[in-house]
């Protein structure tokens, strides 16, 4: 039974999110008024997940984001964002913020966005020690459009590259988070041609046009190709689909914060601030992603 921590200093907002997440695998939800009562509880109890407001006295979203990053690094932290905190919010996935939420898609994406972060926050102790290890794999899957192989590979890749060493427990969540959107980008927007317009204006026909197309010619027979090569100093993914593709020249500025509230820019901008290089090939069907390990920090020698 999950444990979620809800933190806002509207009680509207803490409610909605909170009836929004409450039937979520059984999920145990509990709830701060700020950043400061927020820290306070965690030192009571450590939640699996925090889901945090952006704009609040005290402390607010970005500074949370920070103070939970260094004490508590398994800890992910999931922001609702409202429109004019894009800065904000762009800083914060930028410390350590495992993904985020646009307030008026809270009904739509809240409980599928947590219940992604959890499944990636689980590990494998005994495993990991194992992979340690390893110095060097290249691997390849060639799968369906079915959103189960899709979070299971995720899964995979994302413990691989946290096992080997390549980077730590808080980036292996948010490497899971640039995987499953560059491969949700493959499925649902290049093998099944679908536009992120239809899932702004109407979540259940998005997802419904999804199906019947899954599973009807020529979509079914299209296949996602994953490619990871792993190294002691880097990972590197390709990521390519079946689709007609686009033109990649045309793509919003992931960087820019204005396009926080885009839903074709989201899964961009959170690609570009969880891994180090991003890289579309010029048809528009494959993307590249790398993640580069973090040199140790060294000790302060005048402490």
């Amino acid at each position: 039974m999950p444990t979620i921590l809800i933190v806002d200093d509207s009680a509207t907002d803490r409610r909605l999110a909170g009836g929004l997440l409450g039937q979520l695998d059984n999920a145990h939800i509990e709830y701060a008024v700020d950043g400061g009562d927020a820290l306070l509880k965690m030192e009571l109890h450590v939640p699996d997940i925090v889901v945090t407001d952006l704009d609040m006295p005290s402390i607010n979203g970005l500074e949370l984001v920070e103070v939970i990053r260094k004490a508590y690094p398994v800890t992910p932290v999931i922001l609702m964002t409202a429109q004019g905190s894009e800065d904000i919010a762009v800083k914060a996935l930028r410390a350590g913020a495992s993904s985020y939420v646009a307030k008026r898609h809270l009904s739509q994406q809240l409980s599928e966005t947590v219940r992604q972060v959890l499944q990636a926050a689980h590990v494998d102790r005994a495993h990991m020690r194992l992979m340690r290890r390893l110095v060097r794999q290249e691997i390849e899957f060639v799968i369906e459009n079915d959103a189960e192989l899709v979070s299971s590979l995720v899964q995979f890749l994302q413990d691989t590259t946290f096992a080997m060493g390549i980077c730590d427990e808080s980036d292996r969540l948010r490497i899971g988070v640039a995987l499953q959107e560059a491969l949700t980008n493959a499925s649902y927007h290049g093998n099944l041609e679908l536009n992120s317009s239809l899932r702004e204006h109407d979540h259940r026909a998005y997802y419904e046009l999804a199906v019947q197309r899954a599973a009807a010619l020529p979509w079914s027979s299209r296949r996602i190709y994953v490619t990871g090569q792993f190294a002691s100093e880097q990972v590197a993914f390709q990521i390519r689909d079946d689709g007609p593709g686009f033109d990649p020249t045309g793509l919003p500025d992931p960087t820019d914060p204005a396009n926080l509230e885009r839903s074709c820019g989201r899964g961009l901008l959170l690609m570009h601030s969880f891994m180090d290089e991003i890289k579309h090939n010029s048809v528009g069907n494959e993307v590249r992603l790398i993640k580069r390990k973090k040199p140790p920090v060294e000790e302060d020698s005048a402490k």
